[in-house]
């Protein structure tokens, strides 16, 4: 689908953006879930709010937006105590024809990649609220199984060192046309994102992996800089000055690279893996 005639479809249906936002909201920073900055993606949104996270889940992408946790040390510890289990479900809390079916993934050459991990979660009965295909998007396995499930870790033992962290996940669309699979249509990111909010440092940052077979590649950006990318404020209730800066993250090299524009010449250093 061209994003284009997405942003038609979004415009021409109503929905209902901010159902239930007030019964997770103490999941987001400041006790504030994230927030759409682009109007035009909020139609036919639903907030879902589970036991330990939070999606707003999007009918026409029928995937999450966003997926939003509170994770701290004693999660973390429960969570690294706990078998990995849970099985992989559509959301009866979405009705039929408007939710990803298990169908929509056999044989599409994609993974299910969790946006909140079940790996974050701490019992049994939380796991397998992450399985719902609601906080689910279509992966490739080449970065679902190996740098993503690295920065997942990572984040868990950054936790433990800083106490507590605000995470929110979520898929980009940058593409002249956007893929899908199975019958719904479930539409396939570019790229997937993870912003953090660490309170101890007053400090956030973002990775944004690209969603292809070889080699996906990695980098750090701010959180100004993915609002402005994704239409998608994971921390609105975060000064802009907190917002424009990158912290530092586990994983990634700085790289410098010159720049020419006509008669100029600039320097600009990022962060790849």
């Amino acid at each position: 689908m061209r994003p284009a005639l997405l942003l038609a479809c979004l415009l021409a249906v109503t929905g209902n953006p901010g159902a239930r936002a007030e019964d997770c909201a103490a999941l987001g920073a400041g006790g504030q879930l994230p927030v759409l900055d682009n109007p035009r993606m909020a139609p036919q949104t639903q907030v879902l709010c589970s036991t330990k996270f939070a999606v707003l889940y999007s009918g026409l992408a029928r995937e999450p937006l966003w997926s939003a946790e509170h994770l701290d040390t004693a999660m973390v510890r429960a969570a690294m105590s706990t078998p990995r289990e849970g099985e992989f479900h559509p959301d009866t809390r979405i009705p039929p024809g408007s939710r990803a079916e298990l169908e929509d993934y056999v044989r599409s050459g994609f993974d299910r990649g969790h946006m909140t991990p079940s790996g974050d979660m701490p019992d049994r009965q939380t796991q397998e609220e992450t399985f719902a295909l609601s906080n689910i998007v279509p992966q490739r396995a080449t970065l679902n199984r190996e740098k993503w499930a690295m920065i997942e870790s990572g984040l868990r033992r950054l936790t433990l060192r800083e106490g507590e962290l605000y995470v929110v996940t979520g898929p980009a669309f940058h593409a002249s046309t956007l893929a899908a699979i199975g019958a719904d249509r479930v539409l396939v990111p570019t790229s997937t994102w993870k912003a953090i909010y660490s309170p101890r440092r007053q400090q956030t940052g973002v990775y944004v992996c690209h969603n292809v077979t070889r080699n996906p590649g990695c980098s750090h950006v701010s959180v100004t800089e993915l609002t402005r990318m994704t239409g998608v404020d994971p921390f609105p209730a975060l000064p802009a000055r907190l917002k424009q800066t990158c912290m530092a993250l586990p994983f990634g090299q700085k790289r410098t690279a010159t720049y020419r524009r006509r008669h100029h010449y600039s320097r600009r250093t990022s962060l790849h893996w």
